[in-house]
């Protein structure tokens, strides 16, 4: 069978019934017909048995796998093998799973579960399809730094210097315009958001934010978007009405037919925000780092990612630096970072640390993916710590009732020391924010 160029990835959508390709996204060289036909009915024979096929791996270490969503839509992605060729068939498996869940999700956010599910005309829904196009390109291209919440499905957060003047602001922004549920995003992250918005299930939270991205990167200064919410209202759509206050930083509710885009924007955004652009500005300064200045980091810490379990909320940076030890291998690059560190999550999380809360699995994806290590199994107690020492760097996690800390350090770090690392890392951020 012809596969993709390894690191590349293409979706396939089909219908479930008959197999009719709906698009194809992914990928500069698209798979031939005749090997798409192949795929499905490699799954429909299965079917046809009692048989479920959830993904199978080829001869070049590429791997497929298929998904079908409400008896209505399969999913299909075919992968050319890992990301710039890190990680083994179980780390690129979750991916792909994660990948599929999202896809349908993006799907039902744009044009709600009745339009997927019950299907009158192939044609229209092929030209409906496209409008969640830009938004499927986002996930499948998983290149923005510093966005790990495709992953865990935990909402990407930055901490700003002055929270309370912001969360004032969000919440009196979205009484105003008769809404609970509001959110300040700053670089692509939630900086502040009304208790409402964060009790969304946390793959609309970090779908939402997604979608505000896409939108951002339109240009346009205001928009007002019809959305569904996957989980909470996959059959009623809402109004997602987004400002930018500044370049980089979007103000956004979900909203019922009132107010209008125009009397919110001339009657509420200089009400609420105008007296806050420095304060804007101060957490726009924040930028990737995610964590304010009060947070104060060791210099042994490459990059990290902190999990709030009870929140649902993520916060994560990489740091760059260009000093190291005579004698020691370089550093790995920022993106190589962030690789690993998506890389390192999965690791933990499929062979120690407790998955279904970490992905927030559910039921019907439990039973789908089994993608736990066996050996897990024979543990009499739950880890609480794991480390890997590669060749490129040491990695290092740790779990509290609270939070998971997921830490990269240089190679020049004792191991013995890795746990210092951590705990003093998680320490100092929690102590500084409450985070």
């Amino acid at each position: 069978m012809m596969m993709l160029q390894h690191g590349s990835t293409q979706l396939l959508c089909l219908t479930a019934s008959s197999g009719v390709p709906l698009f194809t996204r992914g990928a500069s060289k698209q798979l031939p017909f005749s090997v798409i036909g192949s795929l499905n009915g490699v799954h429909m024979f299965g079917g046809g048995h009692g048989v479920v096929l959830s993904s199978c791996e080829t001869e070049g270490g590429g791997k497929v796998v298929w998904r079908v969503f409400q008896d209505s839509m399969m999913l299909i992605v075919v992968s050319g093998g890992g990301q710039d060729g890190a990680g083994d068939s179980k780390e690129d498996e979750v991916r792909l799973q994660r990948l599929l869940e999202n896809v349908w999700s993006c799907m039902v956010l744009v044009l709600g579960q009745d339009e997927l599910t019950n299907v009158r005309n192939v044609e229209r829904l092929k030209r409906d399809l496209r409008s969640c196009f830009s938004l499927i390109d986002q996930l499948l291209e998983d290149r923005q730094e510093g966005i790990l919440g495709n992953l865990t499905h935990c909402a990407d957060s930055l901490l700003p210097p002055n929270p309370t003047l912001l969360q004032d602001a969000v919440d009196g922004f979205a009484q105003a315009a008769d809404s609970e549920f509001g959110c300040l995003i700053v670089h692509g992250r939630i900086a502040a958001a009304t208790e409402k918005w964060w009790r969304l299930a946390p793959p609309e939270v970090v779908l939402l934010s997604a979608l505000i991205r896409s939108l951002s990167a339109s240009g346009s200064a205001s928009c007002d978007y019809p959305v569904f919410l996957p989980q909470g209202s996959p059959t009623v759509a809402h109004r997602l009405l987004r400002f930018q206050l500044l370049p980089g930083a979007d103000v956004c509710v979900l909203c019922g037919p009132t107010p209008s885009l125009h009397s919110a924007e001339s009657g509420m955004v200089g009400r609420f925000w105008t007296p806050l652009v420095e304060t804007l500005r101060d957490c726009l300064a924040v930028g990737e780092h995610s964590l304010p200045r009060s947070v104060s980091l060791r210099p042994d810490v490459l990059a990290l990612l902190l999990i709030n379990r009870e929140t649902r909320r993520s916060v994560s940076c990489v740091r760059t630096s260009t000093n190291r030890p005579l004698g020691e291998p370089p550093l790995p690059s920022k993106a190589r970072c962030w690789e690993i560190l998506k890389l390192f999550y999965i690791f933990s999380t499929t062979r120690y640390f407790n998955q279904e809360e970490t992905l927030c699995v559910s039921p019907e994806e439990r039973a789908q993916r089994g993608n736990t290590d066996d050996f897990v199994l024979g543990f009499s107690h739950q880890p609480l710590h794991c480390y890997l020492v590669t060749e490129e760097c040491k990695s290092y996690g740790l779990q509290t009732p609270q939070h998971q800390l997921f830490v990269l350090a240089p190679l020049s770090v004792p191991t013995f020391a890795l746990r210092t690392v951590a705990t003093q890392t998680l320490s100092d951020i929690v102590g500084a924010t409450g985070f």
